[in-house]
């Protein structure tokens, strides 16, 4: 019986819990076919349960960096040794932990030390700031313990890979899943305006002012009435989104909709025109790959992850995400029913090794 310990005390909510149950859901089914003994080390073990998992909670660990210091290279040494003799120690955030493993492998789930900072980050959110800096020392640490990295993109490969100074051949891009044609929802009924749709957190890093301000000044050339722009925030989440909506909140063309659930995203993915993403950074931007699979129109920031993420898409434009200018120009070439500048973004499959699987990916670190 060989022990899989899956680390993740920090990730509790958004893409990355997402990632956490993918994985632990095909562990689970891992540990039925016999041979392997899974212990999850979690925030919480209500967030992410399967059965055939051992759980170990940990819930207090989010409370400040001194106690996620001391998780990761006291405490887990301290559980590795009691769980003793274990196989692989996957970390599924960012660090490597200080453990006794025969082999350990890390995810790394975020794109922040690529984020380029602006001062009003620290104004909006200065823990996005630290967290930036924390993120390119933390990940540093053990790293070379580790057989494998695993990343989301090929971009992400290339970053690292140069920032530690690790051969490529060490990470795994492991390609998030694909929403397939035939799960989509079936709705041909659209917003009877033009609606553009923007799916994102309120955290400053996603950028929601460039396309604020293109829709103020597309109000102001256009009208009321002519288009509508929909945000998946209320505006009074935090600093930042206050600041959006009181800046912005007056404007007729913009909803500040609030939070979305699944399906009540999936529907307005059915009902809009055409997707805005003028993030600064994501590690994939999971919007993106779910709005392509509708065949439909998207703008989005000319960066790294975009292009990535945007491949096999069929009408997508990119703009520099601080330029509202080009932006608003692209909104109103849609809104007159030119899409003349769409372009077919081709497939890319990126070098080995990589996966597009949960199986293919432990096939590789377990083998």
């Amino acid at each position: 019986m060989k022990t899989i310990v899956v680390s993740a005390v920090t990730l509790r909510k958004g893409g990355t819990l997402t990632i956490l149950r993918q994985c632990l859901a095909y562990l689970s089914e891992l540990a039925v076919q016999g041979g392997y003994r899974v212990v999850a080390i979690v925030h919480q073990k209500d967030l992410a349960f399967y059965p055939n998992v051992e759980y170990i909670e940990m819930p207090h660990i989010i409370q400040g960096w001194g106690k996620r210091l001391w998780c990761e290279y006291v405490a887990m040494y301290r559980i590795s040794r009691q769980l003793a003799p274990v196989y692989l120690w996957l970390s599924m955030h960012d660090t490597t932990p200080n453990v006794q493993a025969e082999r350990q492998a890390v995810y790394c789930q975020t794109s922040f030390p690529f984020l380029k900072g602006k001062w009003q980050d620290l104004i909006f959110d200065y823990k996005i700031v630290l967290f930036t800096l924390f993120t390119r020392f933390a990940y540093r640490i053990n790293i070379h313990r580790n057989r494998y990295l695993i990343v989301q993109a090929e971009w992400l490969r290339k970053g690292f890979s140069k920032m530690f100074g690790l051969p490529k051949e060490l990470f795994i891009v492991a390609t998030p899943e694909r929403m397939e044609k035939e799960t989509i929802i079936k709705d041909n009924q659209q917003n009877p305006i033009y609606t553009f749709l923007f799916a994102a957190t309120p955290d400053c890093h996603k950028n929601f002012e460039t396309l604020c301000r293109a829709a103020a000044l597309l109000e102001k050339e256009l009208g009321t009435g002519k288009f509508k722009v929909i945000l998946t925030i209320s505006g009074n989440e935090n600093r930042y989104a206050r600041w959006l909506y009181r800046h912005w909140g007056h404007l007729k063309s913009i909803d500040f909709a609030g939070f979305m659930s699944r399906e009540q995203l999936y529907l307005n993915y059915a009902s809009t025109h055409c997707l805005v993403f003028p993030s600064r950074v994501e590690t994939w931007g999971l919007p993106i790959s779910e709005f392509a699979a509708f065949g439909k129109p998207m703008l989005l920031a000319d960066l790294p992850y975009a292009h990535e993420t945007a491949a096999g898409s069929r009408q997508t434009a990119f703009f520099n995400p601080q330029s509202s200018d080009t932006l608003k120009m692209q909104m109103k070439l849609l809104i007159e029913g030119d899409v003349s500048f769409l372009k077919e973004i081709p497939h890319q499959v990126p070098a080995e090794p990589a996966t597009n699987t949960w199986k293919e990916l432990f096939d590789l670190l377990l083998r």
